[in-house]
Formats: structure tokens, sequence, C-alpha cells
């Protein structure tokens, strides 16, 4: 049900020029939040800068770079509230350059996030363009970009970091890299539990990789197939006749596969030298299981120490029971029944991106990968108003949206893109006014 092509050769690299059109829309739709955020925090009385490095998570993050792992925090209730729950990269990039610039650790974080959301824009764009060309490229970046919690994007959080990580594993799998991949998958373990979702997705193509070794089926693509492919996305008005006629044909003389979606052909390669295979899939995981192996040996609980760790925060798995009860107790009154409403239609949206971008037959590792962060973001047991931006990593959802913004007309695809630009903008600093991403 997915597509599994193997090409040959690589694809065109994700040079910055190749993806030029995305980063300057992502910049300006970042930099029309935070001067909406600006402006409407200065007639609050609010300051934006210490929202966006001084409250909830970025503070932990502050205090992990200045004073190291040790700090809790005892509740009345008797929950413990330990710093060993946050995941060590981002503190270590912001010690780092506060040691080598002038800034502030806060300040150091706020340019780990900003530089990392460039990063993850790129990645994005990198994984939609080897998957559907340049065109939907474009627009899934301006989709993440437009999130109506994208103000997390330039926070001193550790979710565009993550992203950037995760994204470029994918592209790195994709495209057969895969000790790049596994190094990259490592690096997002030390960055966020959730990392566990690139683990998988790695895991699952070396699996597949490795069986179709077995079963001898292999098909071939080249470079040129693939780049002609990809130019129809520029032209979403082509007709059917003349995509089919830029349509590779397989060349294996034993691989028979289910043919190509008609509006694009995936470039997807699984293929690599098995010892390369093998060291990727070794490195994925060790990031975050050196993590938690060293929490458990400090916590001296053994193994599973991360586990209780999380439970001093209320934090756990659950398989949606509690979050379902929270969305039901929304229904009690008339004014929460609205938010509750609110609630239902967004998680029935993202199930239903999700199995559109699975009958568009996405790569398996990206539905491997969009699986496990809807799991595990939809299925904690705590901290419900933190799952828009718990869930924001899952960018492979949006896809099925670019590849219908990217029909569009240019005219008329940028009027849409910036009119939810706004949208968002004004959402974001409303909301980080407010109640916020805690």
């Amino acid at each position: 049900m997915t597509d599994l092509e193997t090409p040959v050769s690589a694809p065109p690299g994700p040079a910055p020029r190749r993806a030029a059109p995305a980063l300057l829309g992502y910049v300006a739709v970042r930099a029309l939040g935070l001067f909406v955020l600006a402006v409407w925090s200065a007639a609050r009385g609010k300051n934006a800068h210490t929202l966006l490095t001084a409250r909830w998570d970025s503070l932990w993050y502050t205090r992990v770079a200045e004073l190291g792992y040790g700090y809790e925090v005892r509740l009345p209730n008797g929950d413990v509230h330990s710093n060993l729950a946050f995941f060590p990269l981002l503190p270590w990039l912001e010690r780092l350059l506060h040691a080598l610039t002038p800034l502030s650790y806060a300040d150091a974080g706020l340019a780990v996030a900003l530089l990392a959301s460039l990063a993850a824009a790129w990645g994005i764009f990198a994984v939609a363009d080897v998957v559907y060309g340049p065109r939907v490229g474009v627009c899934a970046v301006l989709v993440w970009a437009v999130l109506p919690v994208g103000i997390v994007q330039s926070m001193a959080y550790s979710e565009s970091l993550f992203t950037a990580l995760a994204a470029w594993s994918l592209y790195a799998v994709l495209t057969g890299r895969w000790v790049g991949a596994g190094a990259l998958a490592a690096l997002a373990g030390l960055t966020r539990p959730v990392g566990l979702a690139v683990v998988a997705a790695v895991w699952t193509a070396g699996v597949v990789s490795f069986v179709r070794d077995r079963s001898g089926g292999v098909r071939e693509q080249s470079a040129s197939d693939v780049q002609g492919a990809h130019d129809g996305e520029h032209a979403p008005e082509a007709s059917s006749a003349a995509r089919a006629r830029r349509t590779p044909r397989p060349t294996g003389a034993h691989h028979t596969t289910r043919a190509p979606h008609p509006a694009y052909t995936p470039y997807v390669s699984y293929g690599a030298p098995v010892r390369r295979r093998a060291l990727g899939m070794l490195l994925a995981p060790a990031g975050t299981a050196a993590y938690v192996l060293w929490v458990g040996h400090r916590t001296g609980k053994g193994p599973l120490g991360y586990l209780d760790v999380q439970a001093g925060w209320r934090n756990g798995f659950d398989g949606g029971y509690a979050f379902a009860r929270f969305v039901a107790d929304k229904f009690t009154s008339f004014p929460s029944a609205l938010a509750g409403a609110g609630l239902i239609v967004g998680v029935g949206l993202l199930l239903w991106l999700y199995v559109t971008g699975l009958r568009q037959r996405q790569p398996l590792p990206l539905l491997v990968y969009t699986g496990v962060v809807l799991a595990l973001a939809l299925c904690a047991s705590s901290y419900f108003g933190s799952k828009p931006r718990l869930l924001m990593p899952a960018f492979p959802v949006l896809f099925p949206l670019a590849r219908a913004l990217a029909r569009l007309r240019t005219g008329r695809s940028a009027l849409v893109t910036a009119g939810v630009a706004v949208a968002s903008a004004v959402y974001g600093a409303f909301w980080l006014n407010g109640s916020g991403p805690p």
C-alpha cells in the first residue's frame, strides 16, 4: 500500500538554492508571527522576548544548561518534578553557544531554536521534494509554518531542533544514506522522548530493505526519470497523459510493483551496502538508550528509572483513556462543550490526514514515523494543553494538504497561504499571551 520503489542513482541533492523559495517563505511567515507577537505583547504590557525565552519548558532547559541535572520541585500533592525529564541535547547546545558567544543561556536557547527551525524547514522541503517534487516541498514548508501553534517554532523549546533532526534523518533513509540516518536518529533521541518515532522509521525501513534483498526485488529508476516526474509538480494543470509519458518503466526483469500514483513518481531508495544499513540501524537507538539508561543509573532505579521520572510529572501512556475523559468532561457545560467539539474535530482531521497519506502511498518510513508521533502525543495521560505542540513534529501528516495547495495556481496558493499566515500570527500572539504551551 506504500511506495517502496528502489532506484539505483541518487536524487538531486538538497542544495540551498533549490530550497530557497521554501526557506524565504518560511522566514516571511515566522517574521510576521514574531512581529504580531511583539505588538500584541506590548499592548498588554508584556515582553515578547520573555515569552519566547523564559517561560514553561524553556526555564527548565536553561537551568539544565547552567547548573546541570539534579534540580527538582516537590509539589504539595507529593508529585516530584525533576529536570531529568528533559533530554540533554538542547541544554548542551545552549551551554556551548553561551561559552562561545556573549549570549545568555536563555538567548542561546532562542538562537538554537531559530536556527533549528530553518534547518527543520529545509529538511521538510527535502523530504517532500524527494517524494513529490519541489512545488509540494515549498507548500509543505509553508503549511508547517502557518500551523496555529507555529509560534512554538520560534521559542526556546526543543520542538524545532527535534523536527530538524527527524526530517533530515527521514530524508537520509529515503535516499539510502543509512549511516547519516542512524546518526541523526541518535541525536533526535537525545532531544525528546519521541525520538523513538525516528528510530522506528529507520528500523522499519531497514527491515524492509533486508527482506527485499532476500526476495531479490529491485526496481531501478534514473535521476532523469526522477527529475522529469518532479517537474510535473511545477505545472499542476498538466494533463494526465503528459504525466504518464514521464512515468518511468521498471528495468528489472524479475520485479513487479504497483504503478506509481499518476500525479508523481516518488524517489525512494532503501538500497545500500549491508554493513552501512546495519550500522545505521545500530546507531539509531543509541541516543535514547544512552540517556534513559543514564537516568536509570543516576536514580538507582534501573533501566525503567526514566519512567518513574515521568510519573513524577504525571506523564504516562494509557492508550488515550485520560485524553478521552478530558474531552468528555468538556461537554458538562455549554461554553466548554464548544472546546470539546473542537478537540474532536481536530483529532478527526489528524486521523483523516494520516489515512489520506496512507491512501496516497506515502513512503513507509514517513507513515511509521508519523504514526508513532501521533500515538505518543494523543495517548499520553497528562498535559493535554501541550498536545498541539507535541504534534508539531508530525510534519508528514501535512503532506496531503501541501499537495492540495500545490494544485492551485500560484496566485491563489499565495493568497490562501497569506490569509492563513495572518490568522496563525494573530492566534499565536493571543495564545502565547494567554495559556500558552505548558
